[in-house]
C-alpha cells in the first residue's frame, strides 16, 4: 500500500542524560536513549520501573530534572505538549462518541485548519482497513475497530514520533495478537517512528525491531528482541524476558572456547561466546524450553549438560506444551517446558527424573544479583493520569487554536 502520500519518514528522538526526581523519590535517575528514524522501538519494563515517566517525559506532560530531549535532532525540552511533532495512542481509546468515525479522524485536521481533512482522513481509515466504516459511530464499533480509529486519528496528522502507551491491553487475547500483527504492518507501511511502552513481553517481541528493558530507572539491556531473549546480561533481564533456569557457581576451567562452571557438583559448560565473564562466581542459565526430561540417566556427552535426579513436584498442561517443575537436591527447581508431542505428560508427579540440554543453549550472566536488594523507586504514575493530562494538553491546544 503506498503511503508517500499520507505520512512523511519518521524523525530520531534522543534522551540525554534525562534525570526526573518527584517530592519524596526519583522516577529515573540518568537516562541516555537514542532511537533511529523510522524504527518500531519498545521501552519495556514492569510498573514503576520509568517507563511510563519516559513517555510523559516525550509526549511534553512532564518536564525532565535535568537533560534534554531531542526530535529529529531539534531540542524540544521547553516545548508544550501541543507543539511537539507528537501523537498518543492510549490504551482507552478517547474517541468521541457524537462524532462518526470519519469525523474523529478529521477532527484534529480541521482544527489545524489543514487542507482537505475528509481526503486525509479517508486516506488514514484507508490505512487502517476502516474506510468502509468511515459513517458509523464509535460505540457501533468493536474494540479492536475503535483502537484502530484511535490509530488513524492519531496517524493522520503525521507526527515525526507516535507513542503507543500499552494501546492493546483493553482487547481480547486473540484479538491483542491479531493487532501486534497489524500495528507492525501499519508502521513499515507509513514510515514513522514508533515507541511502544508496554509491560507484556510477547507484545514488545512481537512488533518490536528493538527493545530496552527497563528496571528501577535506567536500561538494563538494550537490542534486537532475539538477543535480548537468547543471550540476557542479567538477571533481570533472563526472567523478565520469558523465564530462566538459573544457576551460580565457580569457574572451575576456562579454554578460549567454554568455560566450565561447578554448580553444586555438577559441571556444567557454556560457551565463551555466550558468557559475559569467564572466571570467578559467575550466574549462568538456559530456557526452560532448551532442556530435555528424561526417565532414566542420560549417557554422557561433551556437547551436553546433564543434571539430576530430581524428583517432579508439579505438573502443568497448557495446551502446546507441558511445563514440569523438578526439584533437584542442592540445586533448587527447575522449569522444564516440554512440547507436547503425545497424549498424555513425559512424567508424573512424584516421578525421578533427569534433566540435559546442549551446551550451545547456555548463557551466562554480566552481573551478580544482590540478595534481598529492594526497589530502589516508587512506582510511577498510571496511564490513566496521563491519559487525563495528555486530554487536558488538548483541550488547551484547541483554546490556543
Amino acid at each position: 500500500m503506498a503511503s508517500g502520500a499520507f505520512a512523511e519518514a519518521g524523525a530520531d528522538l534522543e534522551l540525554v542524560g534525562i534525570q526526573k526526581r518527584f517530592p519524596g523519590f526519583t522516577a529515573i535517575e540518568h537516562l541516555d536513549l537514542s532511537i533511529p528514524a523510522g524504527s518500531f522501538f519498545a521501552l519495556l519494563g514492569p510498573s514503576g520501573c520509568g517507563k511510563t515517566t519516559t513517555l510523559r517525559l516525550v509526549a511534553g506532560l512532564e518536564e525532565p530534572t535535568a537533560g534534554s530531549i531531542l526530535i529529529g535532532g531539534a531540542d524540544v525540552t521547553q516545548q508544550k505538549a501541543f507543539q511537539r511533532p507528537v501523537n498518543t495512542v492510549f490504551q482507552s481509546y478517547a474517541l468521541f462518541p457524537h462524532m462518526t468515525v470519519l469525523e474523529n479522524v478529521a477532527f484534529g485536521l480541521r482544527r489545524r485548519k489543514i487542507a482537505d481533512p475528509v481526503g486525509k482522513a479517508h486516506e488514514a481509515l484507508r490505512l487502517v482497513e476502516l474506510d468502509h466504516l468511515a459513517a458509523r459511530k464509535p460505540q457501533q464499533l468493536s474494540g479492536g475497530q475503535q483502537q484502530r480509529v484511535a490509530l488513524a486519528r492519531a496517524i493522520v496528522n503525521k507526527p515525526a514520533l507516535l507513542l503507543l502507551d500499552e494501546p492493546l491491553g483493553a482487547l481480547d487475547l486473540k484479538l491483542r495478537r491479531q493487532m501486534q500483527l497489524e500495528l507492525k504492518t501499519i508502521q513499515e507501511e507509513v514510515g514513522l517512528t514508533f515507541l511502544h511502552v508496554t509491560h507484556d513481553q510477547e507484545e514488545a517481541m512481537t512488533m518490536a525491531d528493538t527493545i530496552a528493558v527497563m528496571n528501577k530507572g535506567r536500561i538494563e539491556q538494550m537490542g534486537a528482541p532475539e538477543v535480548l531473549y537468547e543471550l540476557p546480561k542479567t538477571a533481570f533481564v533472563a526472567n523478565f524476558l520469558g523465564q530462566s533456569n538459573l544457576f551460580t557457581g565457580p569457574v572451575i576451567e576456562s579454554t578460549s572456547t567454554s568455560i566450565t562452571v561447578d554448580v553444586a557438583g555438577h559441571r556444567v559448560l557454556v560457551p565463551a561466546d555466550r558468557a559475559h565473564r569467564h572466571a570467578g562466581e559467575v550466574t549462568i542459565g538456559v530456557r526452560p524450553e532448551k532442556m530435555w526430561l528424561h526417565r532414566k540417566a542420560p549417557v554422557e556427552a561433551a556437547d551436553r549438560n546433564i543434571m539430576g535426579p530430581g524428583r517432579v513436584i508439579d505438573v502443568s498442561f497448557s495446551g502446546v506444551s507441558t511445563q514440569y517443575l523438578v526439584a533437584v537436591p542442592y540445586i533448587g527447581t527447575l522449569i522444564v517446558f516440554a512440547q507436547n508431542m503425545a497424549f498424555g505428560p513425559v512424567a508424573d508427579v512424584g516421578d525421578e527424573v533427569w534433566l540435559d540440554w546442549h551446551v550451545e543453549h547456555g548463557f551466562g550472566l554480566e552481573d551478580e544479583p544482590v540478595p534481598g536488594a529492594g526497589p530502589r523507586f516508587a512506582a510511577d504514575t498510571d496511564t490513566r493520569s496521563i491519559a487525563a493530562q495528555r486530554r487536558e494538553s488538548l483541550v488547551t491546544e484547541l483554546e490556543e487554536a
